[in-house]
């Protein structure tokens, strides 16, 4: 991956985790990539120990490359007047990643003046060139594969997958992070953002990142989710991913405190018990794998450690399956779930001391030889 140095752009946003998700990832997950920020209300501050700057201009002491959008928002257009803010950055010589459904090439002047300063607009939602239809080719990746699906959007998919992967690679397994939305594609540097690419194609989208994800070295596979199966705006992403990326297992995610689809029109939509949502996407899995659910990640930061960790138990007694909060507590139960089930699908590892029926998840020769290819 190139030495990027992000000036991260997140006029209005960046003290919103919501809206300014796409900022709070890189900067849990890539901070060491991170400058300044670029947030004029908050100008002087610091976050995170990242300075926050006014405007492109006081933000070049920090030897900035890259001008990174850093906010999302419902319909993908840039929030406020950030054409003068994006053609700034440009004439300052920044290159500018965005992770919005609206195109950089859209923006009035914009591309006139990166051509002038010779500066790259780059889209991260911009689907590749090739990307059709599923050909089976998810059913022969030689990789357990587990995929984060979740209750409704925005409870911190990305957040646990990243945790998860963060977890299995700190025990020395090959793990792969794999990234299907522009947040997760800015920290790894890779992947493919599923809700741009045509319907038809959304399965195939998801069996070429599992199949590249092996290609990096990924024994075990995380397949960053999106969606949520029940939401009435975008649960379409959501099938294609769990067709596509074809996993032999799920770790469904939940806020605590929630109960209805937030920012849904036409509801309310009431959440179904945890239980339910377990026998929902087990059904849901592909005939030719059936995969089911390997454990709970419960997101319990609007609640204290008391109230965490008694919803974390009726998790685990409603469900039967190992919860937990992998940011609050860690994630090692929910990767032990994991890999415990995951036996039954790793393949040999064919130079493993520990016999001819050991899994390549946990065989011992290949601990310490990082999966290429990742950020995280």
């Amino acid at each position: 991956m190139s030495d990027k140095r992000y000036l991260i752009l997140a006029e209005e946003y960046s003290h919103d985790p919501h809206y300014g998700k796409t900022m709070w990832g890189v900067m849990r997950y890539r901070r060491e990539s991170v400058v300044a920020i670029l947030d004029s209300k908050r100008a002087g501050e610091t976050e995170l120990g990242v300075p926050i700057v006014a405007t492109v201009n006081d933000a070049l002491c920090f030897n900035p490359n890259t001008a990174l959008v850093g906010v999302v928002t419902q319909g993908g257009h840039f929030p406020g007047d950030w054409q003068a803010l994006l053609k700034s950055a440009a004439a300052k010589g920044l290159d500018i990643e965005n992770g919005l459904h609206y195109r950089l090439r859209e923006v009035p002047g914009l591309v006139e003046t990166a051509q002038k300063h010779g500066v790259e607009l780059i889209d991260l939602r911009e689907p590749p060139a090739g990307v059709s239809t599923a050909t089976g080719a998810n059913l022969s990746v030689p990789a357990t594969i587990v995929l984060t699906v979740g209750t409704d959007c925005a409870i911190g998919k990305m957040t646990a997958t990243c945790e998860l992967d963060l977890e299995a690679r700190g025990r020395g397994l090959k793990s792969v992070f794999v990234p299907t939305g522009q947040t997760g594609i800015a920290i790894a540097g890779w992947g493919i953002a599923v809700d741009a690419v045509v319907s038809d194609f959304i399965a195939g989208a998801a069996e070429r990142l599992v199949v590249e994800g092996h290609e990096r070295g990924g024994e075990l596979l995380w397949v960053e989710g999106q969606g949520s199966i029940l939401h009435p705006v975008y649960s379409g992403v959501t099938l294609g991913l769990i067709h596509g990326s074809a996993p032999h297992l799920y770790v469904l995610c939940h806020e605590v405190g929630r109960d209805e689809v937030e920012g849904a029109g036409g509801g309310p939509h009431p959440l179904p018990p945890l239980a339910e949502w377990v026998e929902l996407h087990e059904r849901m899995s592909l005939r030719a794998r059936p995969a089911k659910v390997a454990a709970i990640a419960m997101n319990t930061r609007f609640v204290d450690e008391e109230a965490a960790r008694a919803a974390i138990e009726e998790a685990e007694r409603e469900t039967g399956l190992p919860a937990d909060d992998p940011v609050r507590f860690g994630a090692a139960k929910l990767v032990d779930a994991v890999l415990a089930l995951g036996q039954d699908y790793a393949s040999p590892h064919p130079n493993c001391p520990d016999g001819a029926s050991a899994s390549r998840l946990n065989c011992r020769s290949d601990r310490g030889k990082a999966a290429k290819g990742d950020n995280l």
